[in-house]
Formats: C-alpha cells, sequence, structure tokens
C-alpha cells in the first residue's frame, strides 16, 4: 500500500509538472532557439575567446538570480489578466532578431534573444510581478560579445591606462623605464602592452561579479551604484599591477622568466584577487552604515529552497498569449528556413597587386607582405602596402588600404589601435572636413603621432560603398544600408602617413599628404567600389 501511495505521489508530480502550460513554454523555448540560432551560434563562438570564456557562466548565474527573485513572490494559483504587455516586448524582440537575419549581423539577434527572455517572463507572470525580475534578464548582457567597434576602442584606452599605471608602478619600484606609445622600454628590453594585456579578459567577469554583488547586496541605492562601477578601476589597478611586475621581473632576470609568470597571473590569480578587492571595498561601506550589521548580514547569500523554486515552473498556466507567440516564432523560424538564401554579391574590383606604379606625379612603389601575425590579425581580403614619391620631393607619403569582402561580422582594426601598439604616441587626433578631386566633402581622421623626436602626420578614413567618412560608427550604419539596398557587405580603409620634417612645419606636411590624397583617389574605385 505504502509503494502504492508513493507511486501515485510521483505520477501526480510529474503530471503536475508536465501539464500543458508547460508543454507550450517549452515549445516556446524551441521555438525561439531556432528562430534566434545564429544569435546562439555567434554566442557559442564568441565563448571561445579569452575575453569572453567566461559567457557559459552567465545564464546560470542569471537562472540562479531569478530563482532567489521568486522566493520573494508568492504564489499565484488564480488566473493572470496582464500578459499583453509581454507579447508587446515579445513582438519587438522578434523584429529585433529578425533584423539582424536579414542583415547578417548575428550580433543583433543575440540581442532580441535577451529580450525575448524579459518577453517570456512578461508573459508566463503578467506585468504586474514579471517586471520585477529585470535584475537576471540585464545580467545576460553580460554573455553578449561587443561591437568590434567598441571592443577595439575600449582595448586601445584599456591598453594606455594600463601602460601609464605600469610604467608608474615600475618607477616607484627604482626601475629605470621609458614609455613609447604602448611599449615599455626598460633599455635592454622592451615590453609591448598589447591587445590581449588591455585587461578586458578580466573586466568582463569582475564587471558580471560586481553586478551580482550589487543585486545581493542589501544597502542604499548608492552603495549598489558604486559596487557596481568599482569593477572598472579595480580590474585596471590590478592589471597595472600585473605588467609592472611582469616589467620588473624582465629588468632583473630576463624574457625567458616572464612567460611563466604571465601564463600564472592572466587566469584566476587575478580574478581572485580584484573579487577580494571587491569584497574589502564591500566591507568599507558596510562599516559607514549605521546598522552595526556584518558584510554577510549585507549579503544576501541564502540558497535555500532554490529547487523549490525551480519546481514552480509546472504551476505555469496555458494562456493564449503564450500559445500564440510560441506559434508566431515557430511559424517565423519554419519559415525563414524555407525561405531562397540570396546568394552573396560578386563585387567586380580590381586587386590591388594591379595598383598602377604611377598615380599623377606621383609614384607608386608597392612594398612587400605584412608580417604572418599582423597579417592573420588585420583578416583583410586584399590590401595595399606602397610608398608614394614625387620627383623632387625629399619626403615620401605611405599608402595602406585594406578591403573586406565581408564586414558583417565586425569592424576593421583602427588605427587608434594600430599605431600605439607599434609604439607610437597620439600627439593629436581630430576629425576634418576636406574635397575629393570633384570637389565633394568628406570627413577624415587627422593624427599626429610621434615616437622620440620622430613625429609623422596621418590622414585615415573609411571607404563604404562609395561612402567616405572618418566615423566607424558612420561607417557601420551605411554597411547596414548596404546590405539592405544591394546586399553588399563589402568596406575599406584608407590610411595616409607622412613625416614631419626636421624644417618643416605640419602645414608642408599636410600640403603633402592632400596632395598625394587627390591623386589616390583618382586611382581607388577600382580596387574599392562605390555604388
Amino acid at each position: 500500500m505504502s509503494d502504492t501511495s508513493s507511486f501515485s505521489r510521483v505520477s501526480k508530480s510529474v503530471g503536475d509538472f508536465l501539464h500543458w502550460g508547460t508543454l507550450w513554454l517549452f515549445l516556446a523555448c524551441i521555438a525561439a532557439g531556432l528562430f534566434f540560432w545564429e544569435g546562439i551560434a555567434e554566442l557559442l563562438e564568441a565563448w571561445q575567446m579569452p575575453e569572453y570564456s567566461h559567457g557559459p557562466l552567465i545564464p546560470v548565474l542569471s537562472g540562479l538570480l531569478f530563482l532567489r527573485q521568486l522566493k520573494t513572490v508568492p504564489v499565484n494559483h488564480g488566473p493572470v489578466h496582464d500578459r499583453w504587455p509581454g507579447v508587446l516586448v515579445l513582438i519587438v524582440a522578434v523584429m529585433i532578431g529578425a533584423a539582424g537575419k536579414m542583415i547578417e549581423i548575428p550580433d543583433i539577434v543575440a540581442y532580441g534573444l535577451i529580450l525575448w527572455v524579459g518577453a517570456i517572463l512578461l508573459i508566463s507572470f503578467g506585468w504586474a510581478t514579471g517586471k520585477h525580475f529585470w535584475p537576471p534578464v540585464v545580467h545576460l548582457v553580460f554573455m553578449l560579445p561587443l561591437p568590434g567597434a567598441l571592443y577595439y576602442g575600449l582595448s586601445t584606452y584599456l591598453q594606455g591606462v594600463s601602460s601609464e599605471l605600469g610604467v608608474y608602478f615600475l618607477q616607484q619600484m627604482r626601475v629605470p623605464v621609458f614609455l613609447e606609445g604602448n611599449i615599455i622600454d626598460l633599455g635592454v628590453y622592451k615590453l609591448q602592452v598589447a591587445e590581449a594585456c588591455s585587461g578586458l579578459r578580466y573586466l568582463f567577469p569582475i564587471l558580471s561579479f560586481s553586478y551580482i554583488f550589487a543585486v545581493l547586496y542589501q544597502g542604499p541605492m548608492w552603495h549598489k551604484a558604486l559596487l557596481l562601477v568599482s569593477a572598472a578601476p579595480i580590474t585596471v589597478f590590478m592589471n597595472s599591477v600585473r605588467i609592472a611586475i611582469a616589467g620588473w621581473i624582465v629588468n632583473y632576470y630576463g624574457l625567458n622568466h616572464v612567460e611563466g609568470f604571465s601564463h600564472f597571473f592572466e587566469g584566476w590569480v587575478i580574478f581572485i584577487s580584484c573579487v577580494l578587492i571587491l569584497f574589502a571595498f564591500a566591507w568599507v561601506l558596510v562599516k559607514l552604515r549605521r546598522d552595526n550589521i556584518g558584510l554577510i548580514e549585507a549579503l544576501d547569500l541564502e540558497t535555500e529552497g532554490l529547487g523549490a523554486q525551480a519546481r514552480r515552473i509546472g504551476l505555469v498556466r496555458p494562456s493564449s498569449a503564450l500559445i500564440l507567440t510560441t506559434l508566431i516564432v515557430g511559424s517565423l523560424a519554419i519559415g525563414w528556413q524555407a525561405m531562397p538564401k540570396r546568394d552573396a554579391v560578386q563585387v567586380d574590383r580590381e586587386p590591388f597587386l594591379l595598383f598602377p606604379p604611377t598615380v599623377g606625379e606621383w609614384n607608386a612603389m608597392q612594398q612587400g607582405r605584412l608580417d604572418p601575425t599582423i597579417e592573420n590579425a588585420l583578416k583583410a581580403d586584399d590590401y595595399l602596402m606602397a610608398t608614394m614619391a614625387k620627383p623632387g620631393a625629399p619626403l615620401t607619403v605611405d599608402v595602406f588600404s585594406a578591403w573586406y569582402k565581408d564586414q558583417s561580422r565586425g569592424g576593421v582594426h583602427s588605427p587608434e589601435v594600430c599605431l600605439p601598439g607599434a609604439g607610437w604616441e597620439i600627439a593629436k587626433l581630430e576629425q576634418i572636413e576636406t574635397t575629393d578631386r570633384a570637389g565633394d566633402v568628406f570627413s577624415l581622421n587627422r593624427a599626429i603621432i610621434q615616437k622620440g623626436v620622430q613625429r609623422n602626420l596621418v590622414y585615415y578614413w573609411y571607404e563604404q560603398q562609395g561612402v567616405r567618412t572618418a566615423s566607424m560608427y558612420s561607417a557601420k550604419l551605411h554597411l547596414l544600408l548596404g546590405k539592405l539596398r544591394n546586399g553588399r557587405n563589402d568596406s575599406a580603409i584608407v590610411r595616409l602617413i607622412t613625416p614631419i620634417g626636421p624644417e618643416e612645419t605640419p602645414a608642408d606636411a599636410e600640403a603633402r599628404l592632400q596632395d598625394s590624397m587627390h591623386a589616390l583617389l583618382g586611382r581607388l574605385p577600382r580596387f574599392v567600389p562605390g555604388l
């Protein structure tokens, strides 16, 4: 009799869990997985990078945050009448995902997926209850890779800050050191603070941890805000300490000893150190409070009963809103798979190998290939390196242009990243307007870079299917418009560099750049096609 009773209870539990509401929720997840698959695949690929290797933990941590918050919500056995705001949010999520699929930018599809998660919570619990579950949904943002332009811009900034702080710490340790761009010159040895040393691989997981820390912290909102924003300076500080220690080891023991140190410190040591500093900062905030509670009491770390909250999924009831949105997303996913795919647009252009040796009054001599390491990082489908010289002129102009057949999956490497990585310091950077040979106005970036006593003047801009612009973000916008208009994804960047001679002013170098640029623009459309 006891065995029969136990079997009945188990059967009833299974029956409660697998009722029609749970089934429709399961089907909704399957439909979303199919529709947002491009975004999911992009996440799986991005999570293989060191900077985003923490990504798989983010959905798990968001799920735990949700279950903890669900403990504070009473069980509702009655009807839910305010599900339709969730339907509107879901429609927006689907529109974002569809836009990303149409223009073949998986990152946008992933953004839509996160919005879908929030929508399904609103549909399941209703607006009045579901709107309070925004913390775990927002936390999912930390699993997304940054847009290429933002990533390289942030990486460059952090490289500069880490370099300067690292050199400062070395000087405090009485180590003779000099900083050239992102290269730390120790005299006998030189250390390059490259992209991998920017601190991004620590910053992203620490930001996620500090967000959870702020959510769990029971205290004033300004305390939570401080805990959240403290992640960035803590990470930069620890990364600078790592660079300084590496420089100290190189100075006293040589380069052979720093590799093992770097591998040891690049992982859990830095992460744990940042976490401990974050705990120490929280302890200081707790001591400033007047309620005389400890750090453990201030952090709501209660995990008991999460299993019971997970079983509450069995209480989800089928609703017209849930069924309708599941059918819509599922139909769109199936329809998208059945839709004939448009063939990639073949751009009619000449390879840079055929670039002419004479451009107006300038002679153009192509240089050799890039270093394989740089070439792999550039990932250009074709590129030009040439030196332009004008008869009778003592100084030359170096031309570099990289052409990409498909730029929908990322941005080109801006000179703002490459030049400091080569040891150049950007003394001045501004956007200016100029004209081409036909008198049409366009914008470009004008920079003065220096290394020691050597100074160069730089022009660079982005070529986006006939549109020339100084802004990487404007180039991205025109990339999207071009994809919608004619299916093209090609893009290019053009860079001109000339030295500022000892007896010259920047105006003299600028006249040389202007002259060579106008000559170059007359030949460029053969290799970088417009509309």
